[in-house]
């Protein structure tokens, strides 16, 4: 027997060599690693080899091996830890305040509160503290809503958007964009028009929002015109200006604009060259009839007015109807190469940006020049004030701490829109079919906000010209614009500036914190579809698929085909949320679960279960190790990491765990946590 094994006892296997016990340990599961590694120092050197945690690390998250350890990480070990300690993954809270689906989330960029939006037509803002509480709610039924859908605090969180669909017949598109104030007890502070609703809108600022109007031209040709609004819209002149027009986009084969987001432009020239303005896609819904109230999942599309066949489903077949469950097996984000060039340089760039935008203010009155604005007869004069001729309040919440179950200090917080850089425009369109299958992108340079109206043409001028008109009308010798022909109308128009096509209904959308990628949720077309008739969009399929666009070379640079599940046909298909952490993705799904992914190494990470669709998801931006899903089972449920759980004394033998797809030992490790591994590692 050779000397390192002779032992009075038998063979002495401290000193067996640390290549071979190395490769002996890769067998075991890491939860065996603990108690291996009590054995003795040699064997608990090896236990921390990082080797070995990076064997562990590829085979239980199941990550490809072609894919670096994330940027700025040092340790497989650590790694390991964070996506187990860190992903937000234990039940704390289920609410069920709401009583009936829920369709958003939305957080403060503080981290302090979040909203909620819902089919009961309230609109709820909680605490973030555990267990969340009401903080304020309004009844928006008692406006004439139908329901809430949608809501976005402003930079500042000052100001709450509420985005609502009115009541109305069935085919009725017609939503409201309202705007409580947060400094006031949730006062009412202006309401402003939003057609078609599923535009949803959006902050421009500070102090503007964007909406958007629909008007139909001919047959399945319409023009979107994008508004830009002030928040504070009590004057006392009626010459301040508290609308103005942006853009005027064509639309055609009933497609129209809708979903819009605004982003922080970080190159400074467009990327890409024009694209002709083949525009977008169209729209219409709502539902009030019958004795039993309808319902539908989700929030439905608005191409009701195009007279599309939709299934009504009532409470009654509602419960009778719950979606299959099928097992799920997500593929992973599979990123290209220059995405993983830039994610390289992309922290310290995304550093400087946010110090940058920290020392801004975010009141200022600095907005792009479309030439709607200086052009149209709505168009105000350009005077060099701020929003409300007063200096602007500079933002000072960007190094605040959080309370004690908040992130560290030292955590990277989400970008604010900046007033002196241009923005992106982006908004969901097509050319082919009213489904959206298209992302357009208009680039607005700044400039200052007009803050007082034009007089325009008095009384008297007008009557002669419409009088005019008559005239020519009664010779024969106006002519009607042929709004059919694109060409003939082109200059009424604002041209788009780059289309990127995904082949499939468009279901969701969410910017990375940094504002540098764009993340969309779509449902594929069958390959090599033919479109014949733009009211029958081809079938979609059942998985969606995300896609990540860079937003500074407007090129996808990740793809994760059937990501998760949808069921709903394309005249039912309707919007799931999806939100964007610095290392975490999440999307909401219609297999009646929430996933998480972790955005480096591609992977999805868990699922959230519901009893219904999951319509979205929601991260504190402060603290991303907190997660809210909302569903159309009426619950709001509010996920934390184990060590979030644990900082709340939260037994976790006792907690409800999202199923985790990392791979574990057929014996389990349900009864010792991650951290206790950890915690033993360190001993000695």
């Amino acid at each position: 027997m050779p000397k390192v094994f002779r032992r009075a006892r038998g063979p002495n296997w401290s000193l067996l060599p640390d290549s071979i016990l190395l490769h002996i340990f890769t067998f075991l599961d890491y939860s065996d690693i603990p108690y291996v590694a009590r054995v003795c120092k040699s064997w608990m050197q090896v236990s921390y080899d990082e080797f070995l945690w990076r064997h562990y690390f590829y085979k239980d998250f199941q990550v490809d091996p072609s894919v670096p350890i994330m940027p700025g990480a040092v340790s497989w070990r650590a790694e390991y830890e964070r996506l187990v300690e860190e992903t937000p993954v234990v039940l704390m809270q289920e609410i069920s305040e709401h009583n009936h689906q829920v369709l958003h989330v939305s957080f403060s960029h503080k981290g302090d509160v979040f909203a909620t939006s819902s089919k009961d037509g309230y609109i709820i803002v909680w605490t973030s503290t555990h267990p969340a509480e009401v903080k304020y709610y309004r009844d928006m039924k008692l406006h004439s809503w139908k329901y809430t859908q949608f809501s976005q605090f402003n930079s500042s969180d000052t100001l709450l958007l509420v985005s609502g669909v009115h009541f109305g017949n069935y085919n009725s598109t017609s939503g409201e964009i309202a705007v409580f104030n947060l400094e006031k007890d949730f006062q009412l502070q202006c309401r402003v028009l939003n057609k078609p609703y599923d535009i949803f809108g959006t902050w421009y600022n500070d102090q503007y929002l964007i909406s958007g109007d629909l008007h139909w031209l001919a047959h399945l040709v319409s023009a979107s015109v994008i508004w830009l609004n002030k928040a504070y819209q009590e004057n006392s002149s009626e010459h301040h200006a508290i609308i103005s027009r942006l853009y005027k986009f064509y639309n055609r084969n009933a497609s129209s604009v809708r979903t819009i987001l605004v982003a922080n432009c970080l190159t400074q020239d467009s990327p890409k060259a024009s694209v002709p303005n083949q525009e977008s896609n169209s729209a219409n819904k709502d539902a009030t009839d019958g004795k039993k109230e309808i319902v539908e999942r989700g929030n439905p599309p608005s191409h009701r007015d195009l007279g599309i066949h939709q299934v009504s489903v009532t409470e009654d077949q509602n419960a009778k109807q719950l979606l299959p469950v099928i097992p799920v097996h997500t593929s992973p984000i599979t990123y290209t190469k220059d995405y993983r060039e830039a994610e390289e340089s992309l922290p310290d760039a995304a550093m400087d940006m946010e110090k940058e935008l920290a020392s801004q203010p975010v009141c200022s009155a600095r907005v792009t020049p479309p030439a709607s604005l200086s052009s149209s007869a709505e168009s105000l004069s350009c005077e060099g004030m701020d929003v409300d001729g007063a200096p602007c309040k500079v933002r000072n919440d960007v190094g605040s701490d959080l309370d004690e179950e908040g992130s560290e200090n030292n955590a990277t917080f989400p970008m604010s829109l900046a007033d002196d850089r241009d923005k992106y425009l982006i908004f969901t369109t097509g050319s082919k079919t009213y489904s959206p299958h298209q992302i357009g992108f208009k680039r607005i340079k700044t400039f200052t906000i007009p803050t007082f109206l034009d007089a325009g043409p008095g009384l008297r001028e007008r009557i002669q010209q419409q009088n005019h008109e008559r005239e020519l009308r009664n010779l024969g010798l106006f002519q009607e614009p042929n709004w059919l022909d694109y060409d003939s109308v082109a200059d009424r128009f604002d041209e788009i500036d780059h289309l990127i096509d995904l082949n499939g209904h468009i279901i969701g959308m969410g910017l990375s914190p940094d504002h540098r990628y764009l993340y969309v949720n779509s449902r594929p077309w069958q390959a090599n579809c033919v479109i014949d008739n733009p009211l029958s969009p081809p079938r979609i399929a059942e998985g969606i698929d995300l896609h990540v666009i860079d937003l500074t070379t407007l090129t996808e640079v990740g793809t994760m085909l059937r990501s998760h599940k949808a069921y709903t046909p394309n005249d039912e298909c309707f919007f799931i949320f999806l939100d964007v952490s610095h290392q975490f993705v999440a999307s909401g799904a219609e297999d009646r679960h929430g996933y998480i992914w972790e955005r480096h190494y591609g992977v999805c990470l868990a699922r959230l279960p519901h009893k219904d669709v999951v319509n979205a998801v929601a991260f504190n931006p402060r603290d991303p190790e907190m997660l809210v899903t909302v569903s159309d089972d009426h619950k709001i449920k509010v996920w934390r990491s184990r060590r979030r759980a644990r900082k709340l004394h939260v037994d976790l033998a006792d907690a409800e765990i999202a199923k985790e797809l990392r791979l574990k030992s057929p014996r389990g490790d349900s009864s010792v946590e991650c951290s206790e591994y950890m915690n033993q590692l360190h001993i000695g």
